[in-house]
């Protein structure tokens, strides 16, 4: 009985976010500082990401259970900058480099800005 994409994204975006949470707590938690521990993850996704991909590209009879447990569940779940990474690489090695530029500057500035208001309206 083949196991279900939703069950197997479950699993994967748990075990993602556990991981994640673990390397957010090392070197300890800063309130000021260089965030290690959340630079590491976003590094190490996006790591994990390019493995699965290159790795799913060349084992066709994996996709279908390894694309939905580690590249959308775990690296989902590890960090969503793993996959802002691997869209504006498609895009630039698309020859789609206005296109990447105007996706990295909206989404840096789109999220930073809404987290920025986010914080200053919860002051």
């Amino acid at each position: 009985m083949p196991t279900s994409p939703l069950l197997l994204i479950f699993i994967g975006g748990g075990l993602g976010s556990l991981v994640r949470y673990g390397l957010s707590r090392w070197p300890g938690n800063p309130s000021m500082g260089f965030p290690w521990g959340t630079f590491l993850a976003n590094v190490l996704a996006c790591l994990v990401l390019g493995l699965a991909v290159n790795y799913v590209a060349t084992r066709s009879d994996l996709a279908p259970t390894l694309k939905p447990l580690v590249l959308i569940g775990f690296c989902g779940g590890f960090s969503t900058f793993s996959t802002f990474s691997l869209e504006s690489y498609r895009m630039l090695t698309a020859g789609q480099w206005q296109l990447a530029l105007a996706y990295v500057l909206a989404s840096t500035l789109a999220c930073w800005g809404i987290f920025a208001i986010i914080v200053s309206a919860g002051k």
